[in-house]
């Protein structure tokens, strides 16, 4: 209605130019065409992995929490690390939840170590340390499979462009003292097509978190799932998984396809999904969101297996990727955050 007035009475010469130019600012500055100069945008973006991912799912979680604050979440598939910050890069996104990647594209290794990327000044918000294990082994029942030095072989997937992935399980099959050199490798182009390839048959083992929605589908299938566990006692094993991949701490995993605090799996884990952006993101809009995913914590959290590893609680603030200038704001704000 006020706008309606606004163009009746300016496109009627009923006020003069010099008052409608001024109402014209003043109706700006009071509500504003969109999103905010500083701060959180009411709509605003970030990437994550395909919709058949925990990432992907927790996000569109927390994007149904901060609806309720006003706040619109834009939630972007992409399926792999290059394809999740290339958007992020360009601005295209605000933010992206990403793996294990924004520490390799942070160092400008693997597949960021090119004369196109090289080292990314990326910054923390938020990651979620769930009771998942994040970067489990993921075998069909069908193989036969119990251990790592099993899958030796056997047709093991390598995602294009997703070196965290490729990495996690390079540092899956040294725990069997095993390499790429012992088993089938089959390229695929994304996290999806990879879990797709376990369903249809083309693919023995894939990297996955535990709580992957299309494990739950595997499960079901003729195949059939197995989680491959990884001994804590197995000093070994651990010692040369480590070297391949440093970022993997020992976990018990009682979140995921038929996992249980009864049904544990000894395995490892980092944070995942890490929720990242760039250094030189507005400080006030990485303060908002720290800030709304905090409050409105209770709101997601039993939504996903992934939401309850967001509570403040459960966050590593002495981690291997820097926290944003503002994130850290809004934590020594709470007295959660200590020098």
């Amino acid at each position: 209605m006020l706008k309606f007035r606004y163009k009746f009475l300016c496109n009627s010469n009923v006020l003069s130019r010099a008052f409608c130019t001024a109402l014209s600012f003043a109706l700006l500055v009071c509500f504003g065409p969109g999103p905010r100069a500083e701060g959180l945008p009411r709509t605003f973006g970030w990437t994550a992995y395909g919709t058949t991912s925990s990432g992907y799912a927790v996000s569109v979680a927390i994007g149904n929490a901060l609806a309720d604050d006003g706040y619109r979440l834009r939630v972007i598939p992409a399926k792999n690390d290059i394809s999740r910050l290339t958007p992020l890069r360009a601005k295209r996104v605000h933010f992206a939840a990403t793996g294990i990647g924004s520490y390799l594209a942070q160092e400008g290794v693997n597949d960021f170590g090119t004369r196109r990327w090289g080292p990314q000044k990326l910054r923390l918000i938020m990651m979620s340390w769930s009771n998942t294990n994040t970067v489990v082994a993921a075998a069909t029942m069908d193989t036969g499979v119990k251990t790592v030095k099993d899958l030796a072989g056997k047709r093991v997937v390598w995602v294009i462009g997703a070196p965290a992935l490729n990495m996690n399980m390079e540092g899956v099959l040294a725990f069997g003292d095993l390499d790429w050199s012992d088993v089938t490798r089959v390229v695929v182009g994304g996290q999806k097509a990879a879990m797709q390839g376990l369903i249809e048959g083309t693919i023995d083992a894939a990297i996955a978190s535990t709580n992957t929605s299309a494990l739950y589908q595997l499960a079901g299938s003729p195949r059939g799932l197995y989680f491959i566990p990884k001994p804590h006692d197995d000093v070994a094993g651990w010692h040369r998984m480590n070297l391949k991949a440093p970022w993997r701490k020992p976990s018990i995993g009682t979140a995921g396809v038929d996992l249980s605090v009864e049904n544990p799996l000894e395995g490892g884990s980092y944070g995942y999904p890490i929720l990242i952006t760039y250094a030189t993101r507005d400080e006030q809009m990485a303060y908002d969101l720290a800030k709304l995913i905090h409050i409105n914590y209770e709101e997601f959290k039993d939504a996903h297996f992934s939401g309850v590893g967001f509570a403040m609680e459960r966050q590593v603030f002495d981690w291997i990727v820097p926290y944003h200038d503002g994130a850290v704001r809004y934590f020594r704000e709470i007295g959660v955050w200590t020098e």
